[in-house]
């Protein structure tokens, strides 16, 4: 998770805000004895919220290729192998969003989501991360194949001290 984190700070990615904590993983915070298998699967593109929840349910199931799908052809982390990687020591990750806004712009409609994500790795060390998605979509109805879905755009967040269930920003911006 760290580098994946660092990788999207550095490529200046903002995160965005979803409604609700969406639990992701059924094992104890720092145990990890849950399988990747026991954490339902969710694959939900109806909003920005929706996705990025998404994309933390593939990560808890360890399904990094389906992770990495959701950023459509601006993969956070370059190449694949990099941001599984990323992923290594992780076993534990819980996603909590914040209000959602949507903002149209030149035939897309883009999606700012507040976020704090706890990850923990296999030592048991607990981190929290606070920050932004934006996810966007090209007007459908204009689109030629091959159709390009709901995608994370870009996504910025940095570790932070505040605890886990207040460490949602209050609001995300789109870019300008």
């Amino acid at each position: 998770m760290n580098r994946f984190l660092t990788a999207l700070g550095l490529a200046g990615a903002t995160f965005l805000a979803v409604h609700a904590l969406a639990p992701l993983s059924a094992s104890s915070p720092f145990t990890g004895t849950a399988q990747a298998q026991d954490v339902p699967y969710v694959d939900d593109r109806s909003d920005g919220a929706a996705l990025v929840r998404s994309l933390y349910n593939a990560i808890a199931r360890q399904e990094y290729a389906r992770a990495y799908s959701y950023f459509g052809d601006r993969p956070p982390a370059g190449d694949y192998q990099s941001f599984v990687a990323g992923y290594k020591d992780t076993v534990d990750v819980k996603v909590k969003t914040g209000a959602v806004t949507q903002e149209g712009a030149a035939g897309s409609v883009y999606t700012p989501v507040p976020v704090a994500v706890r990850s923990v790795d296999k030592g048991g060390r607990e981190r929290v991360f606070a920050g932004c998605y934006i996810t966007r979509i090209v007007n459908a109805a204009v689109q030629e194949p091959p159709f390009t879905p709901l995608h994370i755009e870009s996504a910025e967040l940095e570790e932070v001290k505040t605890a886990f269930d207040d460490a949602v920003p209050k609001v995300c911006h789109t870019p300008s």
